[in-house]
């Protein structure tokens, strides 16, 4: 994959880090921009620039990681949809949790070897081949449009992260099958499943709260216990309007 003008921004107050990953990834063709604080990432992203993943330390000297997280998630499109990798010299497995029910889409501890962010933000940008005219998928009230990557519902766009479009269209384009929880995160992550690891029920929570669906009665997403999940299939067809 090449990563020819790809441009990350990375929010982290750790200059030699930032120093160190800015030097690495641009041996692979990613450009580095650092902020090293909530404020200064802000303003970052409000400049236009065409950020592909933020990378976002959980300890900033302004304020919290996490509550960042929680403010690009609020910022509208586009800027709400890009990527977050979170990074944390914490160990509490609970600190991951809270990442991701606020929208981040990976999660890495430190310390790390730089080849590992670049193989976790491979993992994020993998993207299908694109093809002309795909056909939007539409199941029920719900429209996935594979190229423009948006959702809708009854013609209202639902606003969801890299990772929640990336969990969606794997459930819908399997609708009526039940997929494995195993399946679904290495699919999406692109890493096996810990017995342990709630990581996917989270995500799954997540993106059942930005559908509007119920857990209890689920229009869209419906849960086989002891196994995993199931989109519902209400009639699926294949549409070629734009």
């Amino acid at each position: 994959m090449s990563y020819q003008a790809h441009r990350i921004l990375l929010v982290d107050d750790d200059r030699r880090l930032a120093g160190m990953l800015a030097t690495y990834l641009h041996q692979h063709g990613v450009q580095v921009d650092a902020a090293e604080t909530c404020e200064a990432a802000l303003q970052r992203l409000k400049s236009g620039a065409p950020y592909v993943v933020i990378v976002l330390d959980l300890m900033l000297p302004d304020g919290d990681g996490l509550d960042l997280c929680r403010r690009i998630r609020t910022l509208g499109q586009p800027l709400s949809a890009i990527p977050i990798v979170m990074l944390t010299a914490k160990g509490d497995p609970l600190d991951r949790v809270i990442g991701l029910e606020l929208g981040a889409d990976d999660y890495m501890p430190k310390p790390f070897e730089p080849r590992e962010l670049l193989a976790r933000l491979r993992a994020v940008l993998r993207r299908p081949p694109l093809v002309s005219e795909r056909p939007a998928l539409i199941l029920g009230d719900v429209r996935l449009d594979r190229d423009a990557r948006r959702v809708a519902i009854r013609g209202a766009e639902v606003d969801l992260t890299s990772r929640q479009f990336e969990l969606l269209m794997t459930l819908a384009e399997a609708a009526g099958r039940v997929l494995s929880r195993e399946h679904l995160m290495d699919v999406i992550c692109g890493e096996a499943l810990d017995a342990s690891d709630r990581s996917i029920d989270v995500q799954i929570g997540r993106l059942r709260a930005a559908l509007g669906d119920d857990p209890r009665k689920p229009r869209y997403i419906a849960t086989v216990r002891g196994v995993g999940y199931c989109f519902r299939r209400p009639g699926a067809i294949e549409s070629i309007d734009g």
